[in-house]
């Protein structure tokens, strides 16, 4: 059975829960204070960005984060292009944890007009769901809908 028809399966059947890791931008800061990483601790966007990183790593490296429990996980776009151990992490995620890995695609939400918010253009969703594909993903999450 090829990888992304057991995950297919182990989505359709398993028990668990969808962990989201992907929280981005301008909620990042807030999560970190949450676990305790100050402002102090980072100079720039790049630097924050790791430390967010760091953080996922060892959620999902914590015994608990398995798929017993953890059936699948979604991912802000630079956790999908970064790595745990030396690992790329959707592969560590499937190989590592048997969690299935998801990327959320969307790129938030455009200010409110005329009383409607509609969510931010997307030009280059193509590219990014070929860098998913290559990368071992196996489905996406916008606007918590997987």
């Amino acid at each position: 059975m090829s990888r992304v028809d057991e995950q297919r399966e182990k989505i359709r059947s398993a028990t668990g829960f969808i962990a989201a890791l992907d929280q981005s931008g301008g909620s990042t800061p807030k999560a970190l204070r949450l676990y305790g990483v100050e402002e102090s601790a980072y100079a720039n966007d790049e630097e924050m960005f790791g430390k967010i990183h760091e953080m996922r790593a060892r959620i999902i490296k914590s015994p608990a984060f398995n798929g017993d429990k953890v059936m699948g996980a979604i991912l802000f776009e630079r956790t999908m292009d970064g790595e745990i151990d030396g690992v790329p992490t959707a592969e560590y995620l499937w190989k590592e944890r048997s969690v299935v890995p998801f990327l959320k695609v969307d790129k938030g939400l455009a200010d409110e007009e005329n009383g409607v918010q509609v969510m931010k253009p997307m030009p280059d969703l193509d590219a990014l769901l070929e860098r998913a594909v290559a990368k071992g993903i196996f489905g996406t999450k916008m606007r918590s809908v997987i």
